[in-house]
């Protein structure tokens, strides 16, 4: 088979398995209006010292971390080193933003590794639904974890337990974890060592 052909079918083979994910994450009927996760994420001290080794990277614990919240949306990544990592983005919503009647008012999307909002009229104030939301970058700790994560469509309440954690390379690159739910922007999002992942709500 020449070149070409071989392209050719690795496109069509990418297109085939991108469909495939985009139908297996398709988004979960809505459920009535309410608030489904009524608390936000929480976030405790260590103890102790926790260390991690991925491949090459290092990756040192900062804080406990555990939430219950509503998966919003969710962003596969396979290029980059980040994607070595966290393979997947969630977009999560907790308190008003676990809500359905606040949530159809709003178009969630996520790229380059953030979340964006949009809306007409905004159903709360727009300081309200950002302080009720994250841009979550998930590395799982082991393939069963993975596993758990890859069932986990948008619109189910989830629960995951780990750590927010920092990243270091050989080569000097590093990727650090936000350690606030009040902050916007570039270095907002945390970065999530997944040891516990459940469905809640299906």
């Amino acid at each position: 088979m020449d070149s070409k052909k071989l392209l050719l079918l690795a496109i069509v083979l990418l297109l085939a398995y991108t469909g495939w994910q985009d139908w297996k994450h398709r988004p979960v009927d809505d459920p009535p209006p309410g608030v489904l996760a009524p608390d936000a994420p929480q976030q405790r001290p260590l103890t102790q010292p926790r260390q991690f080794r991925l491949d090459d990277y290092d990756i040192e614990a900062q804080a406990r971390y555990k939430f219950v919240a509503r998966l919003l949306s969710r962003e596969p990544y396979y290029m980059g080193r980040e994607a070595d990592l966290s393979p997947v983005d969630f977009a999560i919503g907790w308190g008003p933003m676990s809500d359905s009647a606040v949530l159809k008012q709003l178009d969630i999307s996520q790229s380059v590794r953030y979340f964006s909002l949009h809306w007409q009229r905004p159903p709360l104030p727009a300081e309200e639904i950002m302080r009720h939301a994250a841009n979550t970058h998930i590395i799982p700790a082991d393939s069963r974890v993975a596993g758990q994560l890859d069932k986990m469509r948008p619109g189910q309440v989830i629960e995951l337990e780990g750590y927010l954690v920092n990243v270091a390379a050989p080569d000097g690159w590093r990727w650090h974890t936000s350690l606030t739910r009040e902050d916007t922007g570039n270095g907002a999002c945390e970065l999530f060592w997944v040891e516990v992942a459940r469905i809640i709500n299906q």
